[in-house]
């Protein structure tokens, strides 16, 4: 019984030592590679969904006034740019293991000028729409800034993930 007992204390002991001496940042990687993958399959699927509804908005060309549903498609369409360039950013860093300040400021870009534009089509006050402007031209700012002080590829880290 009690070699029983120490065998498996052993055996134990082993296990303990094993999880002790594995390298925590390969463990850290392989996690964020699974939660990455699993956001990628959802901003997929949302993409399908959206590109859906959006075909789905074709038939209030029949039911609504044309102004309307065009109204309806073209912010429909702006969501999706938004969520492609989204999708962009994490494919890159899934890639390249860092990520493009260009990406972040051009999905947040697409999403403003969509509700600059749907702001304009409801007949928003003026004073939000420049309010919404003056983002956007900051947004424009740190884009071409994030493009000029970029560093170059070579200095990317590519051993996250």
């Amino acid at each position: 019984m009690w070699t029983l007992v120490s065998s498996q204390f052993v055996r134990f002991g082993g296990a303990m030592e094993h999880i002790f001496d594995m390298d925590l940042t390969k463990l850290w990687t392989k996690g964020i590679k699974l939660v990455l993958s699993l956001l990628i399959v959802t901003i997929l699927a949302a993409l399908t969904g959206g590109v859906a509804k959006t075909f789905l908005d074709l038939g209030l060309l029949l039911r609504s006034p044309v102004e309307v549903a065009l109204r309806q498609i073209i912010l429909d369409t702006l969501i999706i740019l938004a969520v492609v360039e989204l999708f962009k950013t994490t494919l890159t860093y899934f890639s390249e293991g860092r990520v493009k300040v260009t990406f972040i400021v051009d999905t947040i870009l697409v999403v403003m000028l969509t509700e600059v534009i749907a702001q304009w089509f409801k007949g928003g006050e003026v004073t939000h729409l420049a309010v919404l402007g003056a983002t956007i031209l900051t947004l424009g700012v740190m884009r071409v800034l994030a493009v000029r002080f970029s560093p170059p590829a070579t200095e990317a880290c590519h051993d996250v993930v």
